[in-house]
Parts: structure tokens; sequence; C-alpha cells
């Protein structure tokens, strides 16, 4: 579709489709801008950039805004199959989930993808978010390294992947920051370690 304004008529559908391919330079909005739109009322449809913009700053936008993956044209064909190919196997099949899981005060529903806090209210978490947290839960109190986080969670253990976890780290220290006794510990040249 040639302009985004008509996609934006269609919000209500992209729960239809398994995932989005954007260009970020579009006539009228920018594939960034866009792309946070969809997030917005499908936090949950995974996202690839394809794009001729190969600046890192490009590429550190498109993954801090939540993106699943970024690639730029011209790209091989095979390549950008097997790319989206494990990007929708893996949103599409999830482990059994508790429904709900106590953190701290918090509590945490898996299935809802909802981190719930009684003072300060509920935050809808996106895919990959509420899979790291997960993750992390899951190894409460080890010590986690960051190519483990790395390769379960992102499928991917380079420099973009790297910058692009750090950044969801960070937005999850965030959400958790009104209990003080829940932390997510960097250690430096290895990991993390979550406690609660």
């Amino acid at each position: 579709m040639d302009d985004p304004r008509k996609m934006l008529d269609k919000l209500d559908s992209l729960s239809l489709y398994d995932i989005a391919i954007l260009d970020v330079m579009l006539p009228h909005m920018n594939g960034f801008k866009l792309a946070e739109l969809f997030f917005s009322s499908h936090p949950k449809l995974p996202i690839l950039f394809l794009t001729a913009k190969d600046q890192k700053i490009d590429k550190l936008t498109g993954l801090k805004i939540g993106a699943d993956d970024y690639m730029t044209k011209p790209c091989d064909p095979e390549e950008l199959t097997l790319r989206l190919h494990n990007i929708i196997k893996r949103t599409k099949i999830q482990p059994a989930l508790n429904q709900t899981i106590p953190l701290g005060t918090y509590s945490f529903d898996q299935e809802k993808m909802l981190l719930i806090h009684p003072q300060s209210g509920t935050v809808q978490l996106t895919e990959r978010e509420n899979k790291l947290l997960s993750y992390l839960i899951q190894h409460k109190d080890q010590l986690i390294a960051r190519d483990d986080i790395l390769r379960e969670v992102w499928q991917s253990n380079d420099f973009f992947a790297g910058r692009s976890m750090d950044v969801f780290i960070s937005r999850l220290r965030k959400y958790l920051q009104k209990d003080d006794k829940l932390s997510i510990q960097s250690i430096r040249g290895i990991g993390f370690k979550v406690r609660f």
C-alpha cells in the first residue's frame, strides 16, 4: 500500500495478519511513526523493516521502537523468507503460560501480556517485552548470560540485537520501579540477575 494513511483506516483488521513489513521511507508518514501506531493498537503484531535506509541510527531507531528485525535493500529473497518464517514461528507458537504470576507488589499476566500494579495501574507489554520478562522470571536469582537471552528471546547475537536487548531491559526496569525490592541487576561483561 503506497499511502500509509490508507493503512490507518485498516488498523482494526491488523489482527488478521501474521506480520507487517514496513519501509521507513513512505509518503506522508515515515515507517517508524506508522510502526508506533501499529503497536499502540496491536502490540502483538510482529514488524520487520525492509528499507534502503542503512545508517546505524536508522537501524537502532527501528529496533528501539520494538521491531522484530531490520533488513536493508537490496536483500537476498531467501534470507528475507527465512527471517520472516523465524519471526512468525517465534510469535505464533507459545508455551503454556500460567495466567498470573506474583512479582513482588506486581502481578504479571503472561497470557494477556499485562503487568499490573495496585497503585500505578496496568502496563500493556509488547510481545518481546513479555517474552523477555518471562525468561528473566524463569531464571530468578540466577546469573543469566547476555548471549543466552539473545539466543532465546531475540534468536540473534549481533550488535543490533544486543543494543535492542539493552533498550528492552531499561524499559522493564522502568515498568518495575514501583517495587524497590525487585531489581534487574547488570553484571558487567556477563549478563543480568533478577531478584524479587
